[in-house]
């Protein structure tokens, strides 16, 4: 297969033997020639758990104190005085039946969150088969079946991440974008895997987290010292 100049001089820069502490990762990212868009940083995260295990699956949400650096755009199934909040919190897209028969009739997916209230997973559980294979159907775990409607849409909208262990003991979470301070992407960094170091399942044994890469959409994965990246986001 044949690599542009840019891919070769991104690659060329890491050292694939090494294992790198998170400044100078994410300062290698950086270091890449840029694209025209504005990529994502993201954290990818091999763990030690075995997720057809009820008590090893790994399911949960935080709040990146930078954000995302993304326009997230907000669907809220609520009726009555909860739409209205909803409305007020900023969500683009709130009802029910309507966008329902959008998602069900039209394939609609212009949203990245979907929130509810719990009266109405009744009515909405037949959009799972669509939105649970996206990671987008609510749930109570992640905070997107609530009756604090308000908070979950302000939440959602200033960068709050889902993250899941896959059927292969994958994490993968956005932790900002390359466009992003160094410090602003270590810190949400630091979030991220302090949070994910202390949902380690009581009832594992052995080593919880086994890898860890950083990379942006277009660039290289850089790996990351597991034990000092650790150290850091504990201090």
């Amino acid at each position: 297969m044949k690599r542009s100049k840019r891919y070769k001089e991104a690659f060329s820069k890491v050292d694939r033997l090494s294992r790198y502490d998170l400044t100078t990762a994410i300062s290698l990212l950086k270091s890449v020639p840029v694209t025209k868009f504005d990529e994502t940083v993201e954290i990818h995260m091999n763990l030690g758990v075995d997720p057809r295990k009820a008590d090893q699956q790994i399911r949960s949400s935080l709040v990146l104190p930078h954000g995302t650096g993304k326009d997230v755009r907000v669907l809220v199934f609520a009726e009555g005085e909860k739409a209205e909040q909803a409305k007020a919190a900023g969500a683009e897209f709130v009802g029910v039946d309507e966008y329902i028969d959008k998602i069900t009739k039209d394939s609609w997916m212009e949203f990245d969150t979907v929130i509810a209230t719990p009266n109405l997973m009744g009515k909405i559980g037949k959009l799972g088969r669509v939105l649970g294979p996206r990671g987008l159907m609510p749930n109570p775990k992640v905070g997107t079946v609530t009756m604090d409607i308000e908070t979950a849409v302000r939440e959602a909208k200033s960068g709050k991440v889902v993250y899941r262990v896959d059927k292969f003991s994958n994490i993968h979470v956005p932790a900002g974008k390359l466009s992003f301070e160094v410090e602003q992407i270590k810190e949400n960094l630091i979030t991220i895997i302090a949070a994910i170091i202390k949902d380690r399942p009581a009832a594992l044994k052995g080593t919880f987290i086994k890898t860890m890469t950083l990379t942006s959409t277009m660039g290289p994965g850089v790996k990351l010292d597991v034990a000092g990246v650790a150290v850091e986001s504990k201090s």
